[in-house]
């Protein structure tokens, strides 16, 4: 038997069901409905429903076939009228369970007569957002041979054993099987430091333009949370959020194939699925925003990377640390690594769970189509996205209400991702404003030459020139760092002293007394030449590039300006603006 396509709608009154059965026999068909079952039967069609809501059989049902387009459309009458049904487009939750075709070790509900939402936790209970803490215990030897569980509800174990030659390609942990959970997250820390890139950090930073651009685009998720937020704001009823969002054919395809199933989750389990949607939502907003909207190649790359949950099986105890590894990893493996993008994609979380589960189910269905079509991410659609999708179509909407709320709670700055981005920030615009103040006082020393001019050649135009366009943007750079001129300033007095060699103030400019420089500006904030990892090489390698952009006076001055020379080797001044 086939199961049809189908799609249901309804009005105060009616409950509409469509199914389309092209090909069927218009004079052999049967129907049923009674209470929450549905059935119909065309063959070789057969549908079975569980529905959200109960209808009833008192004579004013409907029913019509249009032989065009191959549709039945049949109007059946509610219990209560005026009743609301939840959940008409979660199509694989009203599909009947059917028997599992495959090998995952899940339990399927057989014979379930309602429809029912969380599993096995309690209805009127009041989700808490914290994980029970236990106290430590010794690990003993014998215990650490015992497989390590990952994928949906921490529910698998052993999948990788039999799958090592494409193991490289879809996650980052070398042997999930038999590594816990604390390690995976040492590792992964350690990863993210040794694969974090002062140098393309700060190229981002200074030469924002794609990511302001990318910042402009509006995904599908913002007008209808737009006008979700309208329609609160009215002193009218509420217009559901469900209604707002719809599904494509090729997703309600999706949804069809999807086995129903119900999982039998303890609160700990039931705290890392809902964790871990906001880890995999966070990598989809992302990757949505940065394609604005067209998926490429590298679309499932990007998803399973910046989701920790996805690519080190990473379990989570509270918000805050999934939007701390999220930030970590923003920054150190995509193309763009902006800190406003973390933002972003941390509001886009906020506005989805918003919306419901239909807004959620949508994301899903979207990511699951982008891993399905790629070869080794497909494995990551058995082990998460799959489970995800029937499991939401189920999950209490108030729960998803509490995520968003306890998601909103939660803050971020740059310091708590533990990758020293205010002192590379502070140390880069140091640099600029040390540049500002050279080409400012080279142009005072030399009224004749135009400001933005040099006679030292090609180099030299090409420096002074930028030194020039760098004056143009010191407030525009101080509104995006914030109060971090003042940081540099104060890092100034330390990172002349670190210099070994003698400054000669002459004219209010200083010249190093062991090395000749031509002076100049960077069009680009210095980047480290050490391996990245870290950004206190590149504060020190600041410091020393700082010295050599003094710049060196030529024609001897008034006495004056001699015996402030003098002044400027006993008292270690810095050049002023």
């Amino acid at each position: 038997m086939l199961t049809p396509a189908f799609d249901l709608s309804q009005d105060p009154d009616f409950l509409t069901v469509a199914i389309r059965v092209p090909y069927a026999r218009v004079s052999e068909f049967d129907v049923y409905f009674e209470g929450v079952d549905f059935k119909f039967y065309a063959k070789p069609y057969f549908l079975r429903l569980t529905l959200p809501g109960r209808i009833v059989e008192n004579g004013s049902e409907q029913g019509s076939y249009d032989a065009n387009k191959g549709i039945f459309t049949i109007r059946l009458p509610k219990e209560t009228p005026g009743q609301h049904f939840e959940g008409l487009n979660m199509l694989t939750a009203l599909l009947a369970p059917k028997k599992s075709r495959t090998a995952k070790p899940l339990v399927e509900e057989i014979g379930a007569s309602e429809v029912s939402e969380g599993g096995v936790e309690d209805e009127d209970e009041e989700f808490d957002w914290e994980i029970e803490q236990a106290p430590y215990e010794e690990v003993p030897e014998s215990s650490l041979n015992l497989q390590c569980h990952y994928g949906f509800g921490n529910l698998r174990s052993g999948v990788f054993q039999r799958l090592q030659d494409e193991l490289s390609d879809v996650i980052d942990i070398k042997d999930p099987d038999s590594t816990p959970a604390a390690e995976r997250r040492q590792k992964r820390l350690a990863a993210e430091l040794a694969k974090f890139d002062p140098d393309h950090y700060l190229a981002d930073f200074f030469e924002d333009e794609a990511v302001e651009q990318v910042l402009k685009y509006k995904p599908w998720w913002i007008d209808i949370h737009s006008k979700m937020m309208a329609s609160l704001g009215k002193s009218q009823g509420q217009e559901n959020p469900a209604a707002l969002v719809s599904f494509s054919e090729e997703e309600k395809y999706q949804l069809r194939k999807f086995v129903n199933k119900s999982y039998l989750l303890d609160k700990r389990a039931l705290h890392q699925v809902y964790y871990s949607l906001i880890d995999i939502l966070m990598a989809y907003c992302y990757e949505t925003r940065v394609t604005e909207g067209e998926k490429n190649v590298e679309s499932a790359w990007n998803i399973r990377k910046l989701s920790p949950t996805l690519c080190w099986f990473e379990t989570w105890t509270n918000v805050h640390e999934i939007l701390v590894s999220f930030g970590r990893r923003v920054l150190c493996y995509p193309l763009y690594r902006h800190f406003k993008l973390v933002m972003k994609a941390y509001r886009d979380t906020i506005k989805i769970l918003q919306l419901g589960k239909s807004a959620v189910l949508k994301c899903l269905l979207d990511v699951h189509r982008i891993f399905q079509e790629n070869d080794p991410a497909y494995i990551l659609n058995d082990l998460y996205i799959s489970d995800y999708c029937v499991w939401i179509q189920k999950a209490k909407s108030t729960k998803l209400a509490a995520l968003a709320e306890a998601l909103k709670e939660a803050s971020l700055t740059k310091a708590q991702l533990g990758l020293e981005l205010e002192e590379l920030e502070a140390a880069a615009l140091l640099v600029q404003e040390e540049e500002t103040a050279s080409g400012a006082g080279c142009a005072g020393s030399r009224p004749q030459t135009p400001p933005c001019s040099s006679e030292a050649g090609d180099a030299e135009d090409s420096d002074s020139s930028t030194s020039c366009e760098t004056e143009g943007s010191d407030s525009e750079q101080g509104e995006l760092s914030g109060s971090e001129p003042e940081t540099a300033r104060s890092l100034q007095g330390p990172l002349l002293q670190e210099h070994g060699h003698l400054l000669i103030d002459d004219g209010g400019v200083f010249r190093d007394s062991a090395v000749e420089s031509s002076g100049g500006g960077l069009r680009k904030p210095p980047a480290s030449s050490q391996a990245p990892g870290g950004s206190g090489p590149l504060i020190e390698e600041l410091g020393e590039r700082l010295n050599l952009t003094v710049q060196v006076s030529g024609p001897e001055e008034p006495t004056a300006a001699g015996a402030s020379s003098e002044q400027g080797r006993g008292d270690w001044q810095t050049p002023s603006d």
